[in-house]
């Protein structure tokens, strides 16, 4: 048996007198972990209470403390007159305190010892940055959030006796109330015909598509989308298998012949769309071709997953109905965010679909997200019932068109016709087209050094595209122009490095 004066509990046991964890539980804790480590065997005998007190630096009452710690969860035996002896632990002969080793101190491992799937379709795109401005790709301003009435709601629902039983685990997932004022909702605005089964709560957008893609989409399965199209989705097609075919685009949206070619190539099974402002482009699906695509799909059989992900934000005039509002023959699938005009916390996703659909995608929801957002459920459905969420609505879209139009004054005024745009009907964000010699990389890098961030997801540089998606709706009038300045800026000290033509 090892003596006890040979193991450096000194260099092991390592205490922090600015942690929140008791002193005595710090001891006992690590302790534990060189018995776990196979430090220590069973049978060891730890030294006594003042000895170790000393060898640690510590009152002896505090070691005391750990071994009746360590007594109690079983990891140690006390003898009277004998000593404290490891008791539960491994046997045979133990590691070796080396320098190559390492003290056993607790350390979580940097890597696991098995092999493990890489998903390396889906490496976080996003950037982040603590510069003081920064531009989107058209999300709303969560400082015009309605968080003050919002707060009220969930209070009053936290309050109410009724409530309780609906905040644990419930047979159906989500609140019947919300989905209920929801349904209600989508039928008076988007001219949908739904009841509650033709929908599924989620909890975001891209977790409606992810449901939607483990579904319906196979390995080997062929999806369309447009030449330039929603990354994360795009993503979430690559991890279910897919293989993405692309159309082009043009002022009208996707070219639906382009679509009918691939169609007689090989079968479709499905075709993303975001025909009210196609992402990135902002570009509005004209009237004529969806009823073209309804009828090639109809034809093809394709399905069609609608993605309205702005559809509450309108200007000039009242937006097309999506396209579910038409679909007689229930080939389209339709996801969009309730409360995208709302900071993050305040929104949920939805999937509208016919019930037969809707009840199998409810069984993968229900092993992914059993007890759903139920709080934040029915402060959203008193938001539809009390008719807030329109007057918020018609409050925030006012602003949101201001800022749409100061974005448009400015990239006319300030960059002297450089950047090329068409002022979008509606949605957060404008497609810019940008000079062809422009290295929009080291563009973003020059902002970056004045302060303002253009996250490289935002930017579409390829032989045929040269090109930005700017949001404008979490800046305010005032940094819209501090943003632009810098851009311009950025643009002179990059054109001056260009070669003359």
């Amino acid at each position: 048996m090892d003596s006890p004066v040979l193991v450096p509990y000194q260099s092991f046991i390592q205490v922090d007198r600015s942690s929140a964890t008791p002193v005595y539980l710090q001891v006992a804790h690590q302790l534990i972990n060189a018995i776990q480590r196979g430090y220590l065997m069973d049978g060891h005998k730890l030294p006594g209470s003042r000895k170790m007190g000393k060898l640690l630096g510590l009152n002896r009452n505090t070691v005391v403390a750990s071994y009746a710690e360590l007594d109690a969860q079983g990891w140690l035996k006390t003898h009277p007159s004998r000593g404290a002896f490891i008791s539960n632990g491994k046997t045979g002969k133990p590691r070796k305190f080396t320098t190559k080793s390492g003290p056993p101190v607790a350390a979580y491992p940097r890597h696991p010892g098995f092999d493990f799937r890489k998903w390396n379709v889906l490496d976080n795109p996003f950037d982040h940055s603590s510069a003081r401005l920064t531009f989107d790709d058209g999300l709303p301003d969560t400082r015009l959030s309605h968080v003050d009435y919002l707060s009220r709601l969930f209070h009053t629902n936290m309050k109410r006796r009724r409530n309780l039983a609906k905040l644990g685990y419930m047979p159906t997932a989500g609140s019947e109330y919300y989905q209920e004022n929801l349904a209600n909702f989508l039928n008076l605005t988007r001219g949908l015909h739904i009841a509650r089964k033709n929908l599924l709560v989620t909890r975001s957008l891209e977790l409606s598509i992810y449901i939607v893609a483990e579904t319906l989409i196979s390995p080997g399965d062929c999806v369309v989308v447009g030449e330039l199209s929603y990354f994360a989705t795009n993503m979430i097609f690559q991890k279910a298998g897919a293989r993405i075919l692309t159309v082009p685009l043009d002022a009208e949206g996707i070219l639906t012949d382009a679509l009918r070619e691939h169609c007689e190539r090989q079968p479709i099974r499905m075709l993303y769309i975001t025909p009210h402002h196609h992402y990135p482009t902002t570009v509005a699906l004209s009237a004529r071709r969806r009823i073209e695509l309804l009828e090639l799909s109809a034809m093809f059989g394709f399905i069609i997953l609608e993605d309205d992900y702005d559809y509450d934000f309108h200007y000039d005039g009242s937006p097309l109905l999506p396209m579910a509002s038409a679909d007689s023959e229930g080939m389209v699938v339709y996801v969009g965010t309730f409360g995208k005009s709302m900071a993050s916390g305040f929104r949920s996703g939805f999937i509208v679909a016919p019930e037969a659909l809707i009840n199998e995608m409810a069984k993968l929801l229900g092993i992914m997200d059993r007890y759903g957002d139920v709080l934040t459920e029915l402060a959203l459905g008193e938001l539809i019932a009390e008719g807030e969420m329109h007057r918020y609505l018609r409050k925030t879209t006012a602003e949101y068109r201001a800022r749409r139009d100061r974005l448009a004054e400015l990239l006319d005024g300030q960059l002297d016709g450089a950047v090329q745009f068409i002022k979008p009907s509606g949605g957060l964000a404008i497609w810019t087209r940008w000079p062809r010699g422009v290295n929009l990389m080291r563009f973003a890098r020059e902002c970056l050094t004045e302060g303002l961030c253009i996250p490289r997801f935002l930017l579409y540089q390829t032989d045929e595209h040269c090109a930005m998606r700017l949001g404008f709706g979490s800046l305010t009038a005032d940094e819209l122009a501090q943003a632009v300045n810098i851009m311009r800026d950025g643009l002179e000290r990059i054109s001056a490095t260009l070669p003359v033509r």
